[in-house]
């Protein structure tokens, strides 16, 4: 694993665990990490409690108009016109597509503290969500003197640029280590983050995510189902997720890639963390 995050020129973090026997295996695997959008995973996990517990009703219907939409490739975030969806549809859209504008109408719900919160009362101390998809936005451009995205892209292979980007750093922004990462989603497969149908939801949704190029790609089996999260910012390029075999083994698999250079299209990155967690998944596999 080392010597194929060395190949692919970025620095990696990486835990694996079966599910089921606990057996698990990592690099790096209690070494704070960025989790960028990865953040939306405890938020799902937070938003469904509280949903279990009646305080909020997933059904309950939010409008959102283009102007009040967080920034995002993907989903509501570049839609044109008014959106009328549910709270529910919301968390999907922020799972499966890693809508930025719908994860912060969610969170806007939800809240910081519950989320934290959620993460203690789920024994995960390690994990901390510091704000939304805007909070974030916010401190990229406040931290580079940047007047947009675009601009920060352009600028940001000044000398020192990268160093001062709080997002970049783990002890400024969401963060958490690869293995409380992977005890959430285990804790998600074994229905114990919620109620055992909120958890079906959430493995429902994980498991509805589209991007095929990460942690699928080292598992190109029609009979494996994986199900996971994405994370990308800039020169950060994570997922976390599950691989379930026909034979009943269930690994959670979190991997973490920082590059030297902030490019948008890093094949090699990307195609690296689906490279490492086979190999890792393999390794617990022969000892199952």
């Amino acid at each position: 694993m080392e010597r194929a995050f060395r190949e692919a020129d970025v620095s990696g973090r990486l835990h694996a665990v079966d599910i089921d026997t606990g057996r698990e295996l990592g690099v790096g695997a209690d070494d704070p990490v960025v989790l960028a959008s990865v953040y939306k995973v405890p938020l799902l996990v937070a938003f469904f409690r509280l949903a279990a517990r009646g305080v909020l009703d997933p059904a309950e219907r939010i409008t959102l108009r283009p102007d009040e939409r967080t920034e995002g490739g993907t989903g509501l975030s570049v839609m044109l016109d008014d959106v009328t969806m549910s709270l529910r549809d919301l968390a999907l859209m922020m799972i499966t597509v890693s809508d930025n504008a719908a994860a912060d109408a969610v969170y806007a719900r939800v809240g910081r503290d519950e989320v934290n919160a959620a993460l203690d009362g789920l024994g995960l101390p390690g994990i901390r969500v510091t704000g939304d998809g805007r909070d974030l936005f916010d401190a990229l451009l406040a931290d580079s003197g940047t007047s947009g995205l675009g601009e920060l892209w352009q600028r940001a292979d000044e000398p020192g640029m990268l160093d001062r980007l709080g997002p970049l750093d783990p002890s400024r922004t969401s963060a958490g280590t690869p293995r409380e990462l992977t005890g959430l989603l285990s804790l998600i497969w074994l229905d114990r983050a919620a109620p055992a149908a909120e958890c079906a939801l959430m493995r429902r949704m994980l498991g509805h995510q589209v991007w095929p190029h990460r942690l699928s790609a080292g598992f190109p089996r029609d009979d494996i189902r994986v199900s996971g999260k994405t994370g990308t910012l800039l020169t950060l390029r994570n997922e976390i997720g599950v691989v379930e075999y026909p034979d009943g083994g269930r690994y959670a698999v979190a991997v973490f890639t920082r590059a030297a250079e902030p490019v948008a299209v890093a094949p090699r990155a990307d195609a690296v963390i689906g490279a490492t967690a086979r190999i890792a998944v393999e390794a617990l596999r022969r000892v199952r």
